[in-house]
């Protein structure tokens, strides 16, 4: 399993003297950490795309169950600020609480959460890439949830970063497809809470 790299030289000795500081997780890192494959990535790609229409700098977190049909999801756009997997992880999990009950009482986590991030530049994985990894694994721990694919949308397509599976389309230029045409493959449903995370659910899928 490789990666390719987009920092030069001298912003990868930046990022090595700020790795005290900044939270995030190397490609070796993430691809030994045992993430669960997607058996449908393009499905599941095309659903998000087309419910939320994302534009660059744009997170959508998703939580699947174990079918992999969509439960819940969430769309954000990243404040400018550096690349802190702890803050990204504080923005996910806001938003997670936001859309769906934690899993805190389970043994063992039963849902998934994935993260697609669009940004500029190619497949490469970057810094902020590794940021995003890292907060994504820490926001499913303190929810209950196993840690999902961390999916990029670039101008070039998409990319299952440490999966080596991509696509042209959907991609930051294209035109979002039918939602009909993907709800089978990520069909929201309804939770019943007594909180009222269900219409919030609703409100949130249908964006």
């Amino acid at each position: 399993m490789t990666f390719g790299f987009a920092s030069s030289a001298a912003s990868m000795g930046k990022a090595a003297g700020s790795a005290g500081r900044l939270r995030t997780l190397e490609p070796a890192e993430w691809a030994a950490a045992g993430i669960p494959l997607l058996r449908n990535p393009r499905e599941v790609v095309g659903g998000l795309h087309a419910r939320h229409r994302p534009l660059p700098t744009t997170a959508v977190v998703a939580v699947l169950d174990p079918e992999e049909r969509l439960l819940a999801s969430a769309s954000f756009a990243r404040r400018s600020a550096p690349a802190d997997g702890w803050d990204f992880r504080n923005a996910l999990l806001a938003h997670l609480r936001r859309v769906i009950p934690h899993d805190l009482r389970r043994r063992t986590p039963v849902r998934t959460a994935v993260l697609l991030y669009c940004r500029e530049g190619d497949e490469r994985w970057t810094e902020e890439d590794g940021a995003w990894m890292w907060g994504l694994r820490d926001a499913c721990t303190l929810h209950g949830l196993r840690c999902g694919a961390y999916i990029t949308l670039t101008r070039g397509g998409w990319q299952v970063l440490g999966e080596g599976r991509g696509g042209r389309r959907p991609n930051l230029t294209s035109e979002p497809g039918d939602l009909a045409e993907v709800t089978a493959a990520v069909e929201p449903r309804e939770l019943r809470t007594a909180s009222g995370a269900a219409e919030a659910l609703r409100r949130t899928a249908a964006r």
